[in-house]
């Protein structure tokens, strides 16, 4: 299979180039609409890289958005997060399109230097993730968010200042602090499909253990677990905090010392014995935290059963 072409792009000028689009208002900063975007009569299957951030909220193109390891629809209400240098794909499909509608929202790193936001971007888990997830948003939510791209839009097509960046600015950082209430909404209302990955990460733990992978790799990561879940690590750590209040490395733990009192119980295995099948090099970390996490050594929890 040919490997699919890499188109990067370094400027937002250069962006709407690309697209068939007059130069931008301002060489940092640009809001498109998705309708003004000419359709190719085939779109090609292309991955794309940017030297800037992407906000957007697309609809009505016959593709879909390779974003990480998962394929999105550009159905209603889906909001993208992509960040300088993060890889993603558009995958053609078959049919009629749709009326292509929603906005793009470009900001190059450069319009944000010396700002405050520059570090906080840091802290957006939709902008952070190895492996990306889209927000879903509701009809009310995007009101609020198309309001502040009005806003931001009105600012940087009028006459610039000594004030306009700072002005922009703040409406970039209430646009994403929506954004992270919108975000942290979703883990609350998608309950069956974050349900659905906590039952899965239970099941790949439980075979996991019960695998020669512990002994051969030791203890699972929580990068191990997200990359097999197809979810990126920061997303797993917020779901198991939202639905459990505790770590995935916590969960980790839980079904390890589970493991651990089962080889304790029923089996006559040393306790070293025990502590290289559950992947530890030394065994005296395997007592350490499983006192930390009983109260007991390992040979005081099998006396329990003497």
């Amino acid at each position: 299979m040919a490997q699919k072409e890499i188109i990067k792009v370094k400027s937002i000028s250069e962006f709407h180039r690309v697209k068939g689009l007059p130069a931008p208002a301002h060489p940092l900063i640009s809001i498109i609409d998705y309708g003004a975007i000419s359709c190719a009569p085939k779109i090609e299957a292309k991955n794309w890289v940017f030297d800037f951030y992407q906000i957007s909220v697309k609809r009505g193109i016959n593709a879909k958005l390779k974003y990480g390891q998962q394929q999105y629809d550009f159905d209603e209400g889906v909001m993208f997060f992509i960040a300088p240098n993060q890889v993603f794909g558009i995958e053609p499909q078959s049919g009629n399109t749709a009326e292509r509608s929603g906005w793009m929202l470009l900001i190059h790193p450069d319009f944000l230097w010396n700002s405050s936001l520059l570090e906080k971007l840091k802290r957006f888990e939709f902008f952070n993730y190895s492996v990306n997830e889209a927000l879903f948003l509701s009809v009310n939510e995007e009101d609020v968010l198309n309001a502040l791209i009005e806003n931001i839009r009105a600012e940087y097509q009028s006459k610039i200042d000594e004030f306009s960046q700072n002005i922009i600015i703040s409406q970039i950082e209430t646009l994403l602090n929506y954004s992270d209430r919108f975000y942290h909404r979703q883990f609350i209302t998608r309950k069956i499909s974050n349900h659905q990955i906590l039952n899965a990460m239970e099941k790949l733990l439980n075979n996991y253990f019960d695998s020669e992978d512990l002994m051969v790799n030791g203890l699972p990561t929580v990068h191990y677990i997200a990359d097999r879940l197809n979810i990126s690590p920061g997303y797993l750590s917020s779901l198991l905090k939202m639905f459990t209040g505790e770590s995935a490395q916590y969960h980790i733990h839980e079904i390890l010392i589970r493991k651990a009192k089962e080889k304790l119980s029923t089996t006559r295995l040393s306790v070293s014995e025990i502590a290289f099948d559950l992947g530890f090099v030394h065994p005296q970390s395997f007592s350490k935290l499983f006192k930390s996490k009983t109260n007991l050594s390992p040979l005081e929890f099998r006396q329990t059963f003497n």
